[in-house]
């Protein structure tokens, strides 16, 4: 029996970290990984959680750039024999106050949040092993966000044929708009955060319903996830949860036991399935 691995994105502060503090106190049986785009201080988090006792390992892992996914798959898929369990959290938020101009925050958090999630996701979906589970962190925002859009985007977006080539094509088509200033006007909602979560959603279902047709004996389990509003840099200090209680539902997920069929391509917040 090889060793269970458990690998969390952008998870040297906030949510991330206490995601792998949690799944280290619950005493995952196996390897938790602890990855970050800066060396520095994915080693500085690792040896936080020595200090309380907590054994988590680091590898360098920047989201945004595809030969540090590539990379870190082929350590993974060397080492382990693959992933057992993969938590998507890496992220991005403009503050509210950032006087970036709106295509930029467009193209920027749709380039973190979605595209390259959806490269850790072609890289790394592959290497989930049979009783697997990928959490991927979207937001309440995502669905409050779909609910602005058009009829005709918020009926693509809630399909269940949509194909991923469809959904990144709707996603690049926001950016497009948003360069132009005409994204309203073509049915999206004005909110770069929001759709990139509608996005992230909606590949989480994609790609739930891909695992069951194409290993549908493997038990895999895929799902997005509300942490809720949480204290941390990029929510800022008035946030009402804590990253120890945004890290709950992912952790849940994550722990999902064996032979568990449900939830699967759902989402999913305070542990409980939410409409879509």
């Amino acid at each position: 029996m090889s060793t269970k691995v458990a690998v969390v994105t952008g998870s040297n502060k906030g949510i991330g970290l206490a995601i792998v503090r949690a799944l280290c106190q619950q005493h995952y049986h196996g390897d938790v990984y602890l990855t970050a785009r800066d060396s520095g201080r994915g080693d500085e988090a690792v040896k936080s959680l020595a200090a309380d006792g907590l054994t988590a390992k680091f590898h360098q892992l920047d989201i945004n750039d595809e030969k540090s996914i590539v990379s870190a798959a082929a350590f993974f898929k060397k080492t382990y024999g693959g992933v057992d369990v993969l938590i998507n959290n890496a992220g991005i938020a403009f503050k509210d106050a950032d006087p970036a101009p709106f295509p930029v925050q467009a193209e920027v958090t749709l380039k973190t949040n979605y595209f390259a999630t959806r490269d850790m996701l072609t890289h790394f979906l592959p290497l989930i092993k049979s009783g697997g589970r990928v959490v991927n962190v979207s937001s309440f925002v995502g669905a409050r966000t779909l609910n602005k859009c058009s009829a005709d985007l918020q009926q693509r977006f809630r399909s269940d044929d949509i194909s991923e080539e469809e959904l990144t094509g709707l996603m690049e088509q926001f950016v497009d708009l948003a360069k132009k200033g005409e994204h309203e006007k073509g049915g999206w909602a004005n909110t770069a955060y929001g759709t990139s979560k509608t996005g992230l959603t909606v590949l989480s279902m994609i790609h739930a319903r891909r695992l069951t047709k194409e290993r549908p004996h493997d038990g895999i389990l895929v799902n997005a996830c509300c942490p809720g509003w949480v204290r941390t840099d990029m929510a800022g200090p008035k946030a009402p949860k804590s990253p120890e209680e945004g890290a709950m539902t992912p952790v849940f997920l994550a722990l999902l036991p064996a032979g568990a069929t449900d939830p699967h391509g759902r989402f999913v917040s305070d542990k409980e399935v939410q409409p879509w």
